[in-house]
C-alpha cells in the first residue's frame, strides 16, 4: 500500500514509462545523461527529484529547489542527484526506490513516526498471501519526488535500540507499551530502531505495534526479523511483502549526524511449496550485497558505520563477503538481536575475519526478554527475564564523532541498575573463605572488569568471568514451571555470557556486612552495586 504522504508527493503526476540510459552497475552516478537508442531498448528507468520541502507538506511547491548531491537507490544501484536534485534509476515491476537521508536533513514521518523515505513500485501489487502485502501501485509515475527538510544534527546524539519486541497478540502489545514504551516517552534520543521480530508471526498486529512504539515520540526505524515474514510465500522475494506495506524496504541506509546507519535483511526464506514447509536461515543474498557494496563505496573510511540486522552476524551464511567490505574500516560496529540474550561478541580470525583488530558485534537485549514469559510482576506483566539472567530492556547508544558507547537499560528500573549480586544470606566465619559469590553484569563483556570488596574500606579484589547459568534464573525457571495461562513458563537457563565469580573474604568478623561490587565496562563507565551478608 502506498502511504498517504507518498500519494501527496505524487499528486498530479501523470504516468509515463521512461526508457532511458543505464547506470553503470555497481556505481553511484550523478546527473541525467541522455540515453542512446540502444540503451532505450534495454531497460526501463524511473526519474525524480529530491527537493527542499520548505513548508513540510510533502508537495513540491514553486520555489522549493532540488537538492544536489543526495543519494537515491533502487536497492541495488545508488545514484547521486544532479545540480537540480534530479535522479534516474533502473526499474522493474518489483522495485522500491528510497532516498538515503543525508546529515542535517530529515524525511517526513507518518502519524506513527515511521520515516517516509521510499516509494514502492509494484504495478500489480503483492501476490495473494495470508497477510496482505502491497496493493497494486499502477504504472510508473512521471516523477518520483522525495521531500527533505532541514534539522539540526550535532556530532553528539543518542539512539534507542530495541531487540525483539516480539508481541504475539494485543495483550503483549500492552505489555510492551506499559513495560518499555511508557518510560521512554519524552526521551532526548534522536531516533529509535527495533532489530526485527517486531511481532510473533501474526502480521496483523504490525500496525498496533507501530502505534504503540510511536508513543515514544521520535522517528522509529525497523529491521525485518524471521517472525515478521510471510510464511506462505513461495520464495524469499515475496516473504517481505507485508513488512514492506507497513515499513518500506527491508534493507536501506541513512545518515544521522556524523554516523552512517546501514539496515540489513539477513532472513533468507526458503519458501513453502506443495512439497515442503518453508524454513529460513541467515543470509544476505547477492542483490543486497550489491547495494551494501555500492553504499559503503560512498562512505569515507573515517566515518563510523553501524550495521543493524536481526540474526547475529556470526550466524549468517554469506557473512564473509560482508567482512571483506568492512574489516579494513577503522570505525565499524554491528548490532543484532534474535537470541534473547545480551552479549558483546568480538569477531576475529576464528570466524574468518581478516581485519587488523576484532570486530565489535552486539547481540542486543530484547524488549520482550524471554518472549514475555515468566510469572507476573506487581503490574501483571511477566518479569520475562532473559535466559542469561539479565532483565528485559533496551540499549542506549551514545555517539560522538566516530566514537560510541552503549548502555544497558533494564525496563522499569533506574539507569543505575546494571548488575545482580548473588551471595547467601548468612555464613559462618569458617565457611566464608570457601563461599562463592556471583555477579551478573547485564552489559558486561570480555573487556569488563568486575571487583568486590567488603565494607567501605576493604581491598578491591578481582572477580573472574565464568561460564555457567545465572543462579537466580535457574531458581526462577523451576519456580515458574507450572504457570497457567495467560502466563507461560520460562525457557531453560543457558550459560550466561556476562557472569563473574569470586569468594567471600575469610577474615570478616561476625556481624552484618556490605559487599560492594564495582564493574567497569569496555567504554570506561563504572557502575556500583551492594549486597548485605551476615557472618555468624
Amino acid at each position: 500500500m502506498v502511504s498517504d504522504a507518498m500519494r501527496r508527493i505524487l499528486l498530479g503526476a501523470s504516468v509515463v514509462a521512461f526508457l532511458v540510459s543505464g547506470v553503470a552497475g555497481g556505481n553511484a552516478t550523478a546527473g541525467l545523461a541522455a540515453p542512446s537508442a540502444g540503451e532505450r531498448k534495454q531497460a526501463q528507468y524511473a526519474v525524480g527529484v529530491v527537493y527542499h520541502d520548505l513548508d513540510r507538506d510533502g508537495v513540491r511547491d514553486p520555489g522549493e529547489k532540488g537538492l544536489p548531491g543526495v543519494r537515491v537507490s533502487n536497492q541495488r544501484e545508488i545514484v547521486v542527484t544532479d545540480d537540480d536534485g534530479g535522479w534516474r534509476l533502473p526499474v522493474d515491476d518489483n522495485t522500491i526506490f528510497f532516498v538515503i537521508k543525508p546529515r542535517g536533513w530529515m524525511t517526513p514521518v507518518d502519524d506513527d513516526n515511521l520515516p517516509e523515505f521510499y516509494y514502492i513500485h509494484k504495478p500489480n501489487g503483492s501476490p495473494e498471501l495470508t497477510y496482505a502485502g502491497v496493493e497494486a501501485t499502477g504504472p510508473l509515475p512521471e516523477s518520483i519526488d522525495f521531500p527533505l527538510y532541514r534539522q539540526e544534527e550535532p556530532d553528539k546524539f543518542r539512539a534507542i535500540i530495541f531487540g525483539d519486541t516480539q508481541t504475539r497478540d494485543m495483550r503483549e502489545i500492552e505489555y510492551m507499551a506499559h513495560d518499555v514504551v511508557e518510560e521512554l516517552i519524552g526521551t532526548d534520543a534522536s531516533f529509535g530502531v527495533t532489530l526485527g521480530d517486531l511481532v510473533f508471526n501474526d502480521l496483523s498486529i504490525l500496525g498496533p505495534y507501530a502505534k504503540a512504539v510511536a508513543l515514544i515520540g521520535i522517528p522509529w526505524y525497523n529491521v525485518i526479523g524471521n517472525h515478521d515474514i510471510n510464511f506462505d510465500a513461495t520464495d524469499d522475494g515475496d516473504s517481505d511483502e507485508t513488512f514492506e506495506r507497513h515499513f518500506g524496504p527491508a534493507y536501506y541506509s541513512f545518515d544521522y549526524g556524523p554516523t552512517h546507519f546501514l539496515v540489513l535483511d539477513n532472513i533468507n526464506w526458503h519458501g513453502t511449496t506443495e512439497e515442503r514447509r518453508g524454513f529460513y536461515n541467515g543470509g544476505f543474498g547477492p542483490e543486497q550485497m550489491e547495494f551494501v557494496k555500492n553504499d559503503l563505496a560512498l562512505i569515507p573510511e573515517d566515518q563510523l558505520v553501524v550495521l543493524m540486522m536481526h540474526i547475529p552476524l556470526t550466524g549468517v551464511g554469506d557473512r564473509a563477503e560482508l567482512y571483506r567490505l568492512i574489516e579494513m574500516r577503522p570505525y565499524a560496529l554491528s548490532v543484532s538481536a534474535h537470541t534473547h540474550y545480551q552479549a558483546h561478541v568480538f569477531i576475529d580470525d576464528e570466524d574468518g575475519w581478516q581485519g587488523p583488530k576484532p570486530h565489535h558485534h552486539l547481540i542486543n537485549v530484547t524488549a520482550c526478554g524471554s518472549w514475555w514469559q515468566g510469572s507476573p510482576n506487581e503490574n501483571g506483566i511477566p518479569h520475562t527475564t532473559m535466559r542469561g539472567g539479565a532483565p528485559n530492556g533496551y540499549s542506549i547508544f551514545s555517539f560522538d564523532g566516530n566514537q560510541y558507547t552503549i548502555q544497558y537499560k533494564a525496563a522499569g528500573f533506574p539507569a543505575t541498575y546494571q548488575m545482580n549480586v548473588y551471595a547467601p544470606e548468612s555464613v559462618t566465619q569458617e565457611e566464608a573463605g570457601k563461599t562463592p559469590i556471583y555477579v551478573n553484569v547485564f552489559g558486561g563483556s570480555d573487556k569488563s572488569t568486575v571487583e568486590v570488596r567488603p565494607g567501605p574500606d576493604g581491598e578491591w579484589r578481582p572477580m573472574r568471568k565464568v561460564s555457567g547459568p545465572d543462579p537466580a534464573y535457574a531458581e526462577m525457571h523451576e519456580r515458574d514451571k507450572d504457570l497457567k495461562p495467560p502466563y507461560r513458563p520460562l525457557p531453560g537457563p543457558m550459560n550466561s555470557p556476562h557472569l563473574w565469580r569470586g569468594v567471600l573474604p575469610d577474615n570478616l568478623p561476625k556481624g552484618t556486612h556490605a559487599l560492594h561490587v564495582r564493574s567497569t565496562d569496555m567504554f570506561g563507565k563504572t557502575y556500583m552495586a551492594s549486597r548485605a551478608i551476615r557472618i555468624e
